[in-house]
């Protein structure tokens, strides 16, 4: 008898190989900042203001991919490569209000205030 999987197996599986996701940016001017996000992920405020949530259908099961692009062509096209025609339902603005410029760049430490002693 066959053991079927959970539904958390089966969530958990990555469908991005590591050599794609190095090949992306190069490829399709992409970066795949999260892979099937749950609902909470997707409500995080600190991503950038330019990703996307793409909703795609992979084996009768839907998930959700947080993506950085400059347009929904690009995406469109890097999940069409890979999953097929009919597998993205849904590209929509993610929930991210930090700025593309200074997202995933450390925030500089300020210099103690000098105490004057009189």
């Amino acid at each position: 008898m066959a053991k079927t999987k959970t539904r958390d197996e089966v969530m958990s599986e990555a469908y991005w190989t590591p050599k794609e996701k190095e090949d992306m940016n190069s490829k399709y001017s992409t970066n795949l900042l999260k892979e099937n996000c749950n609902q909470e992920e997707l409500s995080d405020k600190s991503w950038p203001s330019d990703a996307y949530i793409v909703t795609y259908k992979i084996d009768d099961g839907v998930r959700k991919d947080l993506v950085r692009c400059h347009g929904r062509v690009n995406i469109f096209d890097m999940y069409f490569d890979k999953f097929g025609p009919g597998s993205v339902v849904n590209i929509e603005y993610g929930p991210g209000i930090v700025s593309p410029r200074t997202w995933g760049t450390p925030t500089p430490n300020k210099p103690k205030k000098r105490v004057r002693r009189g």
